[in-house]
């Protein structure tokens, strides 16, 4: 037994926790949980608990059903919310096979994979995700629409303001459990927040977004009111994304600064911005999943600094350029190693684990072929006119969650990065979802057809 095992299963006694949560993400990004026994826990370590995969969405089929979850005792914590006595802990699993190799199915392998060839070229990749979400008054009904808990718009402080009290104790929450909070505020449409996470190693980061939701969600809950994730619940206000700041270190020096390069980026870093654009729609079913993503990407303003910029939706960067679908923030010498790249499409409500295998994929893709990096955009892309940004060579993401599988589908970077079984379980789902929706006679054809025809 190492070190890490033993410091939990010390833990657990001396703190009296008597419930251990197991943890692990479904394809679609959705958390999983199975109770233990401190008693089971030993036994959990060396072989993992076994479970119905079938059961579970994209793990397996089910005649090969059987699947094994191994905690990781590097990802303990207790459960700030289950603070009574007894407590409870929690631990991210890693899923196995019954013969003890990994799930081609398990989201966090998929990344671990991708990270093991960036280590492999020399490379760490770190990430800092700010994480946006809407506070409603109550657990909105069917076809109802959503309340604000406020009127608040960016960076408004309102004195007891529900959103102010609930950003104080979830951070108090967060950090109980580890996860460093960097900023916290009020976002651009009412009832909008953010939160800020620090920046940490891109697997690290993934768990932590795991996390994050949940004690939204848990928070909100205590609170009496409702935490959602949804990308555009309202027509007319911002949409929620998760803006991810990214770079990669080899050992203490980061591989993305150069002093001399233009905004201090080296030719690595200019590669991996190429490698990024030249796969960003490829990638996109996965980094914006869901049928309402496309609401957000394609829908209007989004909350950009206050200005009511609009959300990226085409491939393109720019140096501050908030229009832009990668963004290079300004060099900050005071804080050494700070170039860094900003990720700007994806949503709060992706994969993590899958989002970010495939932007780091992208990105390396890139660095191996020496992709070179188009000229910046300098104006807000939104303003200009198709035929100018045809000129200057800028493409569209996909405008539909149709369009983005079509592209995913033709995509051997996504394949082999997520594997043949996570690729074809993926494809089918969001085909089913799309089926779905274009089904649908939404409230919009009923308003304004039934009166006239």
């Amino acid at each position: 037994m190492d070190r890490q095992q033993e410091f939990v299963l010390r833990t657990l006694e001396e703190r009296d926790i008597r419930f251990i949560r197991l943890w692990f993400t479904d394809v679609l990004g959705f958390l999983k949980s199975v109770a233990i026994a401190p008693a089971e826990l030993e036994g959990a370590f060396a072989e993992g608990i076994g479970f119905d995969g079938s059961a579970i969405e994209g793990f397996a089929r089910v005649y090969e059903a059987d699947m094994l979850a191994k905690p990781d005792p590097s990802t303990f914590q207790i459960l700030p919310w289950r603070s009574e006595s007894p407590g409870a802990g929690r631990m991210f699993c890693d899923i196995l096979m019954p013969d003890g190799s990994p799930s081609h199915a398990d989201p966090r392998w998929v990344l671990k994979r991708a990270l093991a060839r960036a280590a492999d070229m020399g490379f760490t990749f770190y990430t800092h995700p700010e994480i946006e979400f809407f506070l409603f008054k109550e657990r909105p009904e069917n076809g109802s629409r959503p309340v604000p808990v406020d009127a608040g718009g960016y960076f408004d402080h309102t004195p007891h303001s529900a959103g102010h009290d609930f950003r104080r104790s979830a951070i108090m929450m967060l950090e109980s459990m580890g996860i460093s909070v960097e900023f916290s505020h009020h976002e651009g449409a009412p009832g909008q927040q953010e939160i800020d996470l620090r920046y940490a190693d891109a697997l690290t980061t993934a768990d932590n977004i795991m996390t994050f939701r949940l004690v939204m969600k848990e928070v909100a809950l205590e609170q009496g009111i409702w935490a959602t994730f949804m990308p555009k619940p309202f027509t007319e206000y911002p949409g929620s994304g998760m803006h991810t700041h990214m770079s990669l270190f080899e050992g203490d020096r980061n591989a993305f600064y150069e002093p001399s390069g233009d905004f201090q980026l080296s030719k690595t870093g200019r590669s991996f911005i190429g490698g990024i654009l030249r796969h960003a729609a490829e990638i996109t079913a996965v980094c914006n999943q869901w049928v309402n993503s496309y609401k957000r990407l394609w829908g209007g303003a989004e909350a950009i600094a206050g200005a009511g910029g609009e959300a990226p939706s085409y491939v393109c960067w720019g140096h501050n350029n908030r229009s832009a679908l990668v963004r290079v923030p300004m060099y900050k010498p005071q804080k050494g190693n700070s170039t860094r790249i900003e990720f700007r499409s994806l949503d709060s409500a992706c994969n993590p684990y899958l989002a970010f295998a495939l932007i780091l994929a992208a990105g390396l893709k890139g660095i191996e072929n020496g992709y070179e990096l188009p000229p910046g955009a300098e104006d807000d892309v939104w303003a200009l006119t198709s035929a100018e940004r045809r000129a200057l060579g800028i493409s569209p993401l996909p405008q539909s969650l149709d369009e983005a599988i079509s592209m995913m589908e033709r995509s051997e970077l996504v394949a082999e990065t997520l594997g043949e079984h996570v690729f074809d379980f993926f494809l089918r789902n969001k085909r089913a979802e799309w089926e779905d929706y274009r089904r649908q006679v939404t409230e919009y054809e009923r308003g304004r057809y039934l009166p006239i025809l």
